[in-house]
C-alpha cells in the first residue's frame, strides 16, 4: 500500500496524484509504522547527500509550513538514535528541534498523510551538498580537533553581551556592549591560535551553514561575508538554498555565528526606527527604501570591521596566524572549487543608504586588541 501510495504521489507534483496517494494511506491504518521508517530512510539519505539538521528544517520552513516543520523534527529524533556520532555542532542543532506541542489539534488521518506525502516528495528531491565534515575524520565521526576547554564560559559571556545591545533602546549602550564583545571574541581567537601553535596534534578547520533569509537576502550574505572575513573565516553563499557557508576554526566560527546574528537584529531595530522617521515626514516604507538601508549597513560594518582585523601582531604570533589562514583557504577551496560573484541589486534609494550609514556607525564594534599572548 506505501509503494502504491508513494508511486501515485512523490513522484508527480499535480494535486490531484497527491491526494491519490494520501487516500490510499488514510484507508489503511496499517501503513503508518512503514510509512515511519521510510521517513527514517530519507532523513537518512539527507544526511549522506551533505545536509544537517538545521538545513532541512530551513528549507521545510521555507517550502511548506508548519505542520511539515513538526513532522520534519519528528522524523529527525526518531531517527537520531540509529545514526552515527556527528559531533557538538550536530548534536546542538538536535537539542534546537521543535518539540511536540500536545496541544495542537491531531489532523484527521486523510490530512496527515497529504502532509507526510508533500514532505517526503520534498526530501526525496533534496539535490547534494558540500560536505561539511572533514573528510580526515574517522566512522565515528571524530577527526584530530582537540578538545577545547574554557570556550563555554567565554561563549557564554559574549552571548550575554550581544543580547544587551539588542534589547537596549540606547545606541550608545548597545555601541559599547557590542565593542566589549567583538574585544572578547578577538582574545578568544588569539588564545585558540596560541593553543593550536602549542599542542601535539593541531587543529583543523571546520565549517558550518548559516540561514540567509529573505527579505533583502543579498545584503544579509554582504553583511555575513563581512563578519566571516573579520574573524579569519571565509564564507560562500548559496543563493537557491538560503544558507551561506562558513569554513573557519570553531572558536571563530563561533563567533562569527553569534556576531552576524546580533548585528542582524541591530540592523532591523535600527531599520524600523528610520522608517517610523521616514513615515512622520509623510513618506510612504518602500522595499528599496529597506534594500539600500541593509546594503549600507552592511558595507559600513565591513569597512568598520577590516580596520579592526588590520591591528598590527608580535612578530611571534604572525607564522601561527599565517598558518590557520592558510588551512581555512585550502579547507575553502577543497570544498568550492568553483565560486562566482554577484553584484547587489536594487540599491538606489539614497535616503535608505544615508540612514543604514548612520545605523551601522551606531553599531560599531570597536578596535580589536593587539594580538599578543596572554600575560601568564
Amino acid at each position: 500500500m506505501v509503494d502504491r501510495a508513494f508511486e501515485a504521489a512523490l513522484y508527480a507534483q499535480d494535486d490531484t496524484a497527491l491526494d491519490t496517494g494520501a487516500s490510499l494511506l488514510a484507508s489503511d491504518p496499517a501503513t503508518d509504522a512503514e510509512l515511519a521508517r521510510r521517513g527514517a530512510e530519507f532523513v537518512a539519505q539527507a544526511w549522506r547527500r551533505g545536509w544537517q539538521p538545521a538545513d532541512v528544517v530551513r528549507i521545510v520552513r521555507r517550502e511548506l509550513d508548519d505542520a511539515h516543520v513538526r513532522l520534519t523534527a519528528a522524523l529527525i529524533r526518531a531517527q537520531a538514535p540509529d545514526d552515527r556520532p556527528r559531533g557538538p555542532r550536530w548534536t546542538a542543532q538536535l537539542a534546537q528541534l521543535e518539540e511536540p506541542d500536545e496541544n495542537t489539534p491531531r489532523p484527521d488521518r486523510f490530512t496527515h498523510a497529504t502532509a507526510v506525502l508533500e514532505l517526503y516528495r520534498l526530501l526525496l528531491r533534496l539535490p547534494a551538498l558540500e560536505p561539511l565534515e572533514d573528510a580526515r575524520q574517522d566512522h565515528k565521526g571524530h577527526g584530530e580537533h582537540r578538545e577545547h576547554r574554557g570556550d563555554t564560559r567565554m561563549l557564554g559571556r559574549i552571548r550575554a553581551l550581544l543580547a544587551k545591545a539588542e534589547a537596549t533602546g540606547y545606541p550608545e549602550e548597545a555601541e559599547a556592549l557590542t565593542a566589549k564583545a567583538q574585544e572578547l571574541m578577538a582574545r578568544h581567537s588569539v588564545d585558540e591560535a596560541l593553543l593550536d601553535a602549542q599542542a601535539p596534534a593541531k587543529d583543523a578547520p571546520g565549517a558550518c551553514r548559516i540561514g540567509v533569509e529573505p527579505p533583502y537576502e543579498q545584503a544579509k550574505a554582504v553583511l555575513l561575508d563581512a563578519v566571516a572575513t573579520a574573524n579569519h573565516c571565509r564564507a560562500v553563499w548559496n543563493e537557491p538554498f538560503a544558507f551561506s557557508t562558513v569554513v573557519g576554526f570553531e572558536g571563530d566560527l563561533e563567533a562569527v555565528e553569534l556576531l552576524y546574528t546580533s548585528l542582524l537584529v541591530q540592523a532591523q531595530s535600527a531599520m524600523a526606527k528610520a522608517e517610523a522617521a521616514q513615515r512622520a515626514g509623510g513618506r510612504k516604507r518602500t522595499k528599496t527604501f529597506r534594500q539600500s538601508f541593509l546594503a549600507a549597513y552592511a558595507h559600513r560594518v565591513g569597512d568598520r570591521l577590516r580596520t579592526a582585523a588590520e591591528a598590527p601582531v608580535t612578530a611571534d604570533l604572525l607564522p601561527v596566524l599565517a598558518s590557520r589562514e592558510v588551512a581555512v583557504t585550502d579547507r575553502m577551496d577543497r570544498m568550492f572549487p568553483r565560486t562566482t560573484t554577484t553584484r547587489l541589486r536594487g540599491v538606489n534609494d539614497e535616503a535608505g543608504w544615508t540612514e543604514g550609514a548612520r545605523a551601522a556607525d551606531r553599531a560599531q564594534v570597536g578596535n580589536k586588541p593587539r594580538l599578543s599572548p596572554r600575560p601568564e
